[in-house]
């Protein structure tokens, strides 16, 4: 920090699930870590975040709206980042919003077949238009409105009529891998994600009942969905073709994007996700469905990964093309880490920017 600029007691707002650790929880504590590392005091302040059932949003909403964050232990709290539904909600003067996402089913996700919640509940259309009006007000309040994608921003602007800026940054195993060498590519394609309906392991497991060629499948994460992802495994006997590693350590998960063939990823509409930047830096081709949002703001069918259509057969066809083009898939690589490079800015820059 030069003379010129003034150390900032900064609160990071974010409401956490205890006992889970996501892409948002990471984004939190990497921000967090940023601030600090720029000079300026930084505290993560958070509520124990419980959605369901719908009366519970509203509980949650009134928290974070009565929260005082002007000063803690008699000094002034110079500015608030919020990250996601309901911390923006916060009342400060010098409030800046970086959006992770709003909360998803009260908007895109209302009335999906798959994957809604609130409009389900006989209170749900009442509290969704208690988190409509919030939104407005609470949004309205920042200073200025970043989001994590281009996807987030999109939505916003279609929903509540809200621009914003989309803020890109790299997550902690981003910047590992891009120190680390990457080594000779193995048999299987990885697909890193938390074990849930809407990130659609389901798919990428049938797909592999359909592959031509020897390779194979590593999946890592923990979750609500493991049981049922292994009870499909096992009923397509393919047991030695997948494997469900569970949650794994950094160091088990940078080897095995090091080592992989390339990278799967799969969920429906995501927001940003850390895996399409984590195999760029690793060097490994992307394979997207065309409808995951976020990873399509990086990954180019055929420049630098594979975009398929949300079905079996198609995911089975791409994995085959990078188990039997090593070359193509090594070239694919290559662009993707190029793309990260030029893309995706470095903390320094992202600090910059949230506080200027």
């Amino acid at each position: 920090m030069s003379g010129s600029e003034r150390s900032l007691r900064i609160a990071v707002c974010h409401p956490h699930t205890p006992f889970t650790r996501g892409g948002a929880e990471m984004h939190t504590d990497s921000l967090a870590r940023a601030l600090r590392d720029a000079g300026h005091e930084t505290e993560i302040v958070s509520i124990p975040w419980k959605w369901y059932p719908p009366s519970e949003l509203v509980h949650q909403m009134g928290l974070w709206r009565s929260l005082d964050l002007s000063e803690a232990g008699g000094r002034s709290i110079d500015m608030v980042i919020a990250l996601r539904f309901p911390a923006y909600l916060v009342k400060h003067e010098r409030k800046v919003v970086w959006l992770i996402h709003q909360h998803r089913t009260a908007y895109e996700l209302w009335d999906h077949p798959q994957f809604a919640d609130l409009s389900r509940h006989e209170d749900g259309a009442v509290v969704r238009d208690m988190i409509w009006q919030a939104d407005r007000v609470g949004l309205g309040e920042a200073k200025r409105i970043f989001t994590n994608s281009g996807n987030v921003r999109d939505r916003l602007d279609a929903t509540l009529g809200i621009p914003a800026e989309p803020l890109y940054h790299r997550s902690q195993m981003t910047e590992r891998l891009l120190e680390e060498e990457s080594s000779p590519p193995g048999p299987y394609v990885l697909y890193p994600s938390r074990l849930e309906p809407i990130k659609r392991q389901r798919l990428v497991i049938e797909a592999m009942r359909m592959v031509r060629t020897p390779v194979r499948l590593v999946l890592v994460g923990g979750g609500f969905d493991e049981a049922a992802l292994r009870r499909q495994i096992a009923e397509a006997r393919l047991d030695d073709r997948v494997t469900l590693e569970g949650g794994v350590s950094d160091d088990r998960l940078s080897g095995l994007y090091r080592e992989a063939l390339g990278v799967y990823y799969g969920p429906f509409d995501e927001d940003f996700g850390y895996v399409t930047l984590e195999a760029m830096a690793a060097r490994r081709p992307l394979v997207v469905p065309r409808d995951s949002g976020g990873p399509l703001e990086f990954v180019r069918d055929g420049e630098s990964g594979i975009v398929v259509d949300a079905e079996p057969e198609a995911i089975a066809a791409s994995l085959d093309r990078l188990y039997g083009d090593r070359d193509e898939a090594a070239r694919m690589g290559e662009a993707g880490r190029a793309v990260l490079d030029r893309s995706v800015p470095q903390w320094p820059e992202v600090v910059s920017r949230l506080l200027s």
